[in-house]
């Protein structure tokens, strides 16, 4: 059964609605789709792997002095941040008051493609094909365009409005760009709120983290011929037998867990006791508890898989190291939160129905920090994710950067006490 509506959250996006500038921040996004949509296309024609987000972050910089984003810079891992500032945010020496809240909007800049890949967009009408098209040049694309309208449509604020286009939120990235904001920033104690703009899509948010931890499992030995030193531990099968032990461990429905191998390497050629093995391990689940627990198991195969092949062969022992390679918190928002309020309350009014998700983006730092959080699409439609033949649609961007517009504008005004 659906969380009724406070009447106070709808009465405020109505409001917010029916004010003048709200309008023309509505009519800029209306017929500006082809500037929106010359931003996605340059930017997606610059590679952005994983810790080579330099000149996608460049661009971006550009952007946003384009704007009139104050305090626009790029800080030390390449994240690009500028805010458009609340009634007393534009005073000399406001920048960074630890007393003044703010709520931030970002986008990932990355994608999960190696520098080398061809990336040639291409558009037809209202349909841009090219490796990240939709995730996440389109959350990009409409973070620039919020600003945009607002600047145009001089729409008041109630209290600053952070701008963040962040790196590392792809893979071996592990939300690195949000995480060192959080951290790092100057901005970091003033956050009220989060919105995540990632992908396509008007009526999905994810509301809740998916937790994952991942692991790089190495196990070393002297190796050798396949005949001759027979006997001698074979990394590759000690590995072998610790996945099995690991596949073997009950997983429970609920909270939902996942274990997953995603590659296993090692070994020279077929007549070769190899000298290396390794294999990198996805552990996820909505539970922090569970994700605890399938750590413990995983060292318990992997100790004790090296620890039996040892005893057997005490002469020519194995070693092994675990590392983590990526640690993403699991969190939630429970229902009665703020911000899911006010997204009900924009919902209504745009006669939209949304569908909460589960899933792993930015928003899973600040859900882990009890700061609301959710992740949205920026409108339009897209599809082929993360494959070479991305791509994204368009049509009726406008709806959802409307309803980005609207919570984000609600969220300023719960922030700033009004």
């Amino acid at each position: 059964m659906p969380s009724p509506i406070a009447p106070t959250a709808f009465s405020r996006i109505a409001r917010l609605a029916s004010l003048r500038p709200v309008h023309a921040a509505f009519q800029w996004l209306h017929l500006h789709e082809s500037q929106i949509m010359r931003w996605q296309v340059e930017m997606v024609a610059i590679p952005a792997p994983p810790f080579g987000e330099g000149p996608r972050s460049a661009w971006v910089l550009e952007r946003f002095r384009e704007l009139g984003l104050m305090d626009a810079h790029v800080d030390e891992i390449g994240n690009v941040l500028g805010y458009l500032p609340g009634p007393e945010g534009a005073k000399p020496g406001n920048e960074g008051s630890a007393a003044r809240p703010c709520i931030l909007l970002s986008a990932h800049i990355d994608t999960v493609f190696p520098a080398e890949t061809p990336l040639n967009p291409r558009i037809e009408g209202a349909r841009l094909e090219a490796p990240g098209a939709c995730d996440n040049a389109a959350g990009v694309a409409g973070l620039l365009a919020i600003a945009a309208a607002l600047r145009h449509a001089s729409v008041p604020l109630a209290c600053d409005l952070l701008f963040a286009a962040n790196v590392g939120e792809e893979g071996d990235g592990d939300l690195r760009g949000i995480r060192h904001l959080y951290q790092h920033s100057r901005y970091k104690t003033r956050i009220a709120a989060n919105v995540v703009l990632d992908g396509a899509g008007h009526e999905v948010v994810v509301a809740q983290a998916l937790g994952s931890r991942r692991f790089l499992v190495s196990i070393t030995g002297r190796g050798g011929h396949s005949w001759s030193d027979a006997g001698t531990p074979n990394p590759i099968m000690v590995l072998a037998a610790a996945i099995t032990r690991l596949s073997m461990v009950s997983l429970p429905a609920e909270p939902r867990t996942t274990v997953n191998v995603g590659t296993i390497e090692g070994g020279t050629s077929v007549n070769s006791i190899p000298e290396r093995a390794t294999a990198r391990f996805d552990f996820r689940s909505t539970d922090p508890e569970q994700l605890i627990r399938m750590e413990v198991e995983l060292h318990r195969a992997v100790e004790d898989a090296v620890l039996t092949a040892n005893r057997l062969e005490p002469a020519r022992p194995l070693q092994f190291t675990i590392d983590t390679i990526g640690d993403r918190p699991a969190a939630g928002l429970p229902a009665d939160a703020a911000i899911l309020e006010s997204l009900r309350a924009v919902d209504r009014h745009l006669k939209l129905r949304t569908e909460l998700r589960v899933g792993s983006t930015d928003a899973n730092i600040p859900l882990s920090m009890g700061i609301e959080a959710i992740s949205m699409g920026a409108g339009g439609d897209g599809g082929s994710v993360h494959t070479r033949a991305e791509w994204y649609n368009s049509a009726h961007r406008d709806l959802g950067l409307r309803r980005v517009l609207l919570l984000v504008l609600a969220l300023l005004e719960n922030a700033s006490g009004q």
